[in-house]
């Protein structure tokens, strides 16, 4: 497709309700953009199925996500904080029943067919991220600063700190409380009026009017849906598209009430599913587990009817549109370089490997761009934008070098920090499409290239961030020289790299155990690298629970490369067995890398130790102080120790009346 016929195809499904056949798209695009239409049809599909931009039936047809929200019960349960101050946030709460297009304080709510007006709040912006989280904790402090210019102007004043004070918009509800006399636990049932416009209509209900078990029946129904988008789906590109799936495979009751809110389903109704890191982002995703790694740069987001130029790069590893590849060649032209050389050589990076064959159709290209691009390029329209364009073009190509020297033959990928190639894919992607937005002859803005340029100091030190991890972790695989065990040597004495990660927080550790190690002394190792006491009901499941005397070696020929460590009813730890190797003389098990400060066993499971952290770190005095009593006067989340660590492991700490090193 062109990106016309892109354009046109969105616009066809944000306005269409009925199930529709691809025909029918293909008809409409064509009044559009006629051209390249001999295999319109099978590009739509692929784009469809790529983008999960719209949901397939079982008889052929698709159903857009407008027809499939819209006229869709929901619920929104207020706060306490919203009753006080007679409120309402929008924020996430409408997620995914409105135009992903459209930004909370651009929708319209209705009260008995009246609008309800506006009002705006002041505070600190950390009282109002709670309402943004369903976004991505990570995206809350930027749907507070789209509120409005003046948050945005606080936020590019400082990108390191937040705004001592901020100002959002937010729906006057103070007659609808007084006049339905609502009270904490009573609910809105909201309907969309208009997906697309970002229309609803409000309905109470009393805390007392749906049955328990009704609510239940929604929660399993919605459990059941997030699994199966998980399974079907992967962790998909956006939280948005999680949700938006999960009522697709929820089945119809989830579409219906007696309902929870999401924010009530996902931070206190259920314990199948978490949020849980994805890079430098956040999921939802099955509870205890990890989303693995990538083994490459993600390429998923990209065009899928890619053309000759795009479809060569992606396949050498760089995901990237030809609007990228403009915007490279706008960047020599800032540089005033005669050699093409040069940029080709930021395009492909020294560690890509090309032939010359590749090559050359990538000269001939870029030589008719060029010559293209210089009928129309000024460099006195190009001061403003040049600068952060080389800066962000620099930081892209370094990040292409990067995933191709790991992705190479010699590199153990069991030893990089963990989602190391998430976290490259998506300052990839960021990078690319800042990259995309700086390939116009038309000047930006200056708020826009200002909040451009503070966007890539934050790309830039999180992957210098990165880069560095990566380093400390290929050094402290060469220290430990080991060989890598080769098939056929059954009598080799083996290791195990091993991972503990503790399900619904940041926290990890990375320890080298002997083969013959059996899971009731791993249990010890586990407790020993969290500074546990071993004061709680454990076991080992995989399917199944394990018999505590199994080894780690039978685990590995049994092809258990995955298993959880269940501890009270509370924490679980995901265990992954990576790399094998054999050594030349047998060592007490060690840790070798690892990240945040291991959670205090007490605090009762990762959603409160994830409360107190918030608390800790922007939370009121008074949640600081709480914060502080339940996790310790001194802990500091970010603080791992890999001394003391292997202290604990090789001193034979007393827990409980044994020792480690019986």
């Amino acid at each position: 497709m062109t990106y016309s016929q892109e354009e046109a195809l969105y616009e066809f499904l944000d306005s269409t309700i009925q199930p529709f056949k691809v025909e029918e798209a293909v008809a409409y695009i064509r009044m559009i953009d006629s051209k390249r239409v001999h295999q319109l049809a099978e590009d739509i599909v692929v784009f469809l199925d790529s983008r999960h931009i719209a949901f397939r039936k079982d008889n052929g047809a698709w159903m857009s996500r407008r027809g499939f929200f819209e006229q869709a019960p929901f619920v929104i349960s207020p706060t306490k904080l919203e009753l006080r101050n007679g409120i309402l946030i929008p924020g996430h709460r409408c997620v995914p029943f409105a135009s992903q297009e459209l930004l909370p304080q651009e929708f319209v709510f209705y009260w008995k067919n009246r609008i309800v007006p506006t009002t705006t709040t002041e505070g600190d912006p950390k009282e109002f991220y709670l309402y943004y989280t369903i976004f991505g904790e990570e995206y809350a402090p930027q749907y507070v600063a789209r509120d409005n210019p003046e948050n945005e102007k606080a936020y590019n004043n400082d990108m390191d700190e937040d705004p001592a004070e901020v100002s959002i918009n937010t729906l006057d509800m103070r007659n609808i409380y007084r006049e339905t006399s609502f009270v904490p636990g009573d609910r809105f049932v909201v309907r969309t009026l208009d997906w697309r416009k970002g229309t609803f209509s409000l309905e109470r209900v009393g805390k007392d009017e749906w049955a328990e078990e009704d609510l239940n029946s929604w929660a399993e129904a919605a459990e059941a849906g997030f699994e199966n988008s998980f399974n079907i789906l992967g962790p998909g590109s956006s939280t948005e598209e999680q949700i938006a799936y999960a009522y697709w495979y929820g089945n119809s009751r989830m579409r219906e009430v007696p309902a929870y809110a999401l924010e009530e389903f996902f931070y206190e109704k259920t314990d199948r599913i978490e949020t849980v890191s994805y890079g430098i982002e956040t999921r939802f995703w099955f509870a205890g587990r990890e989303i693995p790694d990538l083994k490459k740069l993600d390429g998923s987001q990209t065009r899928p009817d890619k053309t000759t130029i795009e479809k060569l790069l992606c396949e050498k590893g760089i995901p990237v549109s030809e609007y990228v590849i403009h915007s490279y060649i706008r960047d020599s032209l800032y540089r005033m370089e005669e050699d093409d050389g040069f940029l080709i050589k930021r395009i492909v990076p020294q560690n890509v490997k090309i032939n010359a064959h590749e090559l050359r159709l990538l000269e001939e290209y870029i030589s008719d761009a060029r010559e293209d691009c210089k009928t129309s390029y000024s460099l006195f329209v190009d001061k403003s934008m040049g600068p952060i364009r080389q800066r962000v073009g620099e930081l892209h190509t370094a990040v292409i070098d990067m995933a191709s020297r790991l992705a190479g033959d010699d590199t153990d990928l069991s030893w990089l920090p963990k989602h190391t190639f998430i976290v490259l894919s998506q300052i990839q992607s960021h990078a690319a499409g800042v990259m995309e937005d700086l390939d116009t002859n038309e000047p930006l803005p200056e708020e826009e290239l200002e909040a451009m340029d503070n966007s890539l100091d934050s790309m830039i030190e999180t992957y210098e961030d990165i880069r560095e991890l990566i380093d400390d972790s290929l050094e402290n695989s060469r220290r430990n020289k080991f060989s890598l065990v080769r098939q056929g040597n059954s009598r080799a004495e083996g290791e195990r790299l091993l991972q503990f990660s503790v399900g619904g927080t940041e926290v990890w550790r990375r320890v080298i155990v002997n083969e013959n190690c059996r899971l009731e002394e791993l249990h010890r190792i586990i407790q020993a690298v969290f500074g546990w006491n071993n004061s709680q009901f454990h076991q080992f499941r995989a399917e199944k629970v394990l018999d505590p005397g199994l080894t780690v070696k039978e685990l590995g020929e049994a092809g258990i490369m995955e298993l959880l460590y269940e501890y009270g009813t509370k924490w679980t730890v995901k265990i992954m067995l990576l790399s094998r190797y054999e050594t030349e003389e047998q060592k007490p098990a060690r840790c070798v890398a690892g990240a945040g400060a291991a959670p205090p066993e007490f605090v009762g499971g990762p959603l409160r130790f994830r409360r107190f952290i918030s608390a800790l770190e922007g939370g009121t005095d008074a949640e600081r102080q709480g914060a502080k009593e339940e996790l310790g006067r001194d802990f500091d989340p970010r603080d791992f120790n890999l001394e003391a660590c292997n202290k604990n492991l090789s001193s034979g700490l007393t827990i409980k009346g044994w020792r480690l090193d019986q």
